[in-house]
């Protein structure tokens, strides 16, 4: 058996004799073993940041503003821009003014004068049933026929509220509740004819307590209304009477760049005139000029109809209101014969005597307002004869007053409700109510026409305003593209 020679050198190969070492010298390291040759691969190249559109577009416009042709195309879409957004908020801006102006006119205006009649009605039936109960057991076929009238009006004028009422709104809580109290105050009005009619002096006790609750439910919750609807027409006016200062704003930054692009074109290639552009700052100006006069003719014309129609109609409507409740406190002074009293200043008076005198001095107060505000002797005149009636009625009431303090009953009665030796204060009431509604119908007259003019000086803007700014735009849009077609 042949065994490998031992050690780590390796065998001779046949035919070739093996390297003699001279004794003595040392043996031979092995040679170190050489890794076979192979290519280091290359390092991965870095991916590209990936660019947003924004960063894109950004270079695009550095690269544009760099030439001529850039530069007008830059312009020409600022300026397009601009006047489209000039165009968009004035007809935004006049839109709403003007719907504003509208409700003025035909909504909260309206809703506000149907309060009024509200209470003013509900004020004159109480007023006439307690007229009719001072007549005796048969009232007078007029005095039935106008409180019939005037709770009609009422039931009416709180329908078209309630029409014209936001559910859930506080005026349709309102007038849900006046629609709950009205059955029930026509209810005592029918016991205290029916016991007066057969001579019971429980009658007088029932028209004292629908007395009570019409001054004390009734016309406060009628008030109330009355208020709210005239706090909606404040805020109608007050959307449609500020100046629309963004619109104008940017009208006149448009035509500022419209001007200025209009003198660069002149300083570079010495031509006055680029029709395009002219159009355009035309449309803007008369957009501009339309928007400010426009707007300005129509403010005037809203603030005078407040000032010399909303606000004579309310001064009016409270003199109304006045003279019918010192009326209805006069008839109920001898209706109670003084079950009721109150004391002023340490002295005991009748309490529906005090509550008269407190709603004549309101009145003459109103009358005198009336005057101040009515601003042409249409207004004035009935105004006057509102007051004379009333210094008249005063005279009358004091003489009524001196006969029942003196026991006689029937002599103030019939200074009351007339005889045929005496003239009645009713007839004095009579005529101060019909001077306030020729009073009130020509403000009314007066308020239609102011504030119709201030919402007929804003019409068509809105819609005239865009149509003129697309105009304009295309106007600078062909304006530069003529200066770029020299660069083809």
């Amino acid at each position: 058996m042949t065994y490998p020679p031992n050690g780590s050198a390796a065998p001779p190969r046949p035919g070739v004799p093996p390297q003699q070492q001279p004794p003595g010298a040392a043996p031979t390291p092995p040679a170190p073993a050489i890794p076979p040759a192979s290519t280091p691969a290359p390092a991965p190249a870095p991916a590209p940041a990936r660019r947003t559109a924004w960063a894109e577009g950004v270079d695009r416009l550095r690269a544009a503003a760099t030439t001529e042709p850039g530069r007008l195309r830059i312009i020409g879409a600022v300026l397009a821009l601009l006047v489209v957004a000039f165009g968009a908020t004035t007809a935004w801006q006049m839109t709403d003014r003007s719907a504003a102006a509208d409700d003025v006119l035909h909504s909260s205006q309206p809703l506000s004068a149907d309060a009024a009649d509200i209470y003013r009605s509900l004020a004159d039936a109480n007023t006439a049933a307690s007229s009719g109960f001072l007549a005796g057991g048969q009232e007078p076929a007029a005095v039935r026929d106008r409180y019939e009238k005037d709770i009609r009006t009422a039931a009416g004028k709180l329908v078209t509220a309630a029409a014209s009422t936001d559910p859930g709104s506080p005026s349709a809580r309102t007038i849900a509740k006046l629609n709950t109290l009205l059955p029930q105050y026509k209810g005592l009005i029918e016991r205290a004819r029916a016991n007066n009619r057969q001579g019971f002096p429980l009658g007088g006790a029932y028209l004292r307590y629908a007395n009570e609750k019409m001054q004390t439910e009734m016309l406060p919750e009628a008030e109330n209304l009355y208020t709210t609807e005239n706090q909606r027409l404040r805020d109608d006016y007050d959307a449609a009477t500020p100046y629309p200062w963004i619109a104008i704003a940017v009208g006149v930054l448009a035509l500022g760049v419209l001007v200025w692009a209009q003198r660069r074109n002149y300083r570079r290639t010495n031509r006055v005139f680029n029709h395009g552009m002219l159009a355009a700052t035309a449309a803007s100006v008369v957009v501009l000029l339309w928007l400010v006069v426009g707007h300005t003719v129509a403010r005037s014309g809203l603030n005078a109809s407040y000032d010399h129609g909303v606000r004579s109609l309310n001064v009016l409507h409270d003199a109304s209101i006045a003279s019918l409740k010192a009326r209805g406190n006069e008839n109920l002074t001898l209706v109670s014969r003084g079950a009721e009293t109150t004391t002023v200043k340490g002295e005991t008076k009748d309490k529906y005597d005090v509550d008269f005198q407190r709603q004549m001095d309101l009145l003459a107060t109103k009358l005198t307002a009336a005057h101040a505000l009515a601003d042409d002797g249409a207004g004035r005149t009935p105004v006057n004869g509102a007051n004379a009636s009333m210094k008249e009625w005063l005279k009358r009431h004091t003489q009524a007053r001196h006969a029942d303090e003196d026991g006689d009953y029937q002599a103030a009665l019939d200074k009351i409700i007339g005889s045929k030796q005496d003239k009645p204060t009713g007839e004095c009431f009579d005529l101060v109510d019909q001077n306030l509604d020729k009073a009130l119908a020509h403000e009314q007259r007066q308020f239609s026409s102011e504030a119709g003019g201030g919402r007929d000086a804003m019409t068509g803007l809105p819609v005239g305003a865009a149509v003129l700014a697309v105009l304009a735009a295309v106007g600078a849009v062909l304006g530069i593209g003529r200066r770029l077609s020299e660069y083809r």
